[in-house]
């Protein structure tokens, strides 16, 4: 793994927002690569800027300096439309809020990206259904589902177009801890399955020791 080249590479990353006429800088210089098949845990206290950075590595949003690429390509170089087809192609997001579609099923849900990357396998989004406890589900809307079965079909629609990169905000927030032991477990599994990798912004210290790496965000900087 050590002769690959990174699959995801930052390089002093710097954001900065104004609020009430003062400047707050949330990230100050982040640097961090993830190698493919590697997983990573971010940590770091709320309002340290994790859910920032993971926007900027996913190319939603743009950095004020500082440099993002996957797989080799600078995200900073592509228009809006090229970094939403390589997030479409690439990457795999778990956001914090879900981001459900209302007006789609849980089924239709899961299978929302992976039919965007003309990647779709409904045989493939079943067996994801099963392993994530939402084979009987998968025909309500996201109003009908309980919020930790919402984050289920979050999670089952990051991983149904088979990334190669999966950046997940939180992932197990919404879960008890014997469920949020069973999802990350098999996220993990997935991720392993595919080749792919994870990183997992957390605030659990001891979710984030069963990835193969953990790194901190704090006052805008990485430390390990």
């Amino acid at each position: 793994m050590e002769n690959k080249p990174a699959l995801l590479s930052a390089r002093n990353i710097r954001r900065a927002f104004t609020s009430a006429g003062a400047r707050l800088e949330v990230l100050r210089g982040v640097d961090l690569s993830l190698r493919h098949g590697e997983s990573l845990a971010l940590t770091g206290e709320s309002g340290s800027g994790k859910s920032t950075l993971v926007h900027i590595l996913a190319g939603l949003e743009l950095p004020d300096a500082g440099e993002v690429e996957i797989e080799g390509t600078p995200l900073n170089r592509l228009s809006e439309a090229g970094r939403a087809r390589l997030r479409r192609e690439t990457i795999g997001i778990v956001f914090q809020q879900f981001n459900l579609i209302p007006s789609l099923d849980a089924g239709a849900n899961i299978a929302f990206q992976a039919r965007l990357a003309g990647r779709h396998d409904p045989d493939h989004v079943t067996r994801l259904a099963g392993r994530l406890g939402l084979a009987g589900h998968l025909h309500k809307y996201p109003e009908e589902l309980s919020g930790g079965q919402q984050q289920r079909v979050a999670i089952g629609r990051a991983l149904a177009a088979r990334p190669a990169l999966i950046l997940a905000d939180e992932p197990t927030g919404n879960l008890d801890e014997a469920t949020a032991d069973e999802v990350l477990a098999l996220m993990l599994e997935l991720v392993a399955e595919a080749g792919a990798a994870l990183l997992m912004v957390t605030h659990s210290v001891r979710l984030a020791a069963r990835l193969d790496r953990q790194l901190q965000l704090s006052r805008g900087r990485i430390f390990a």
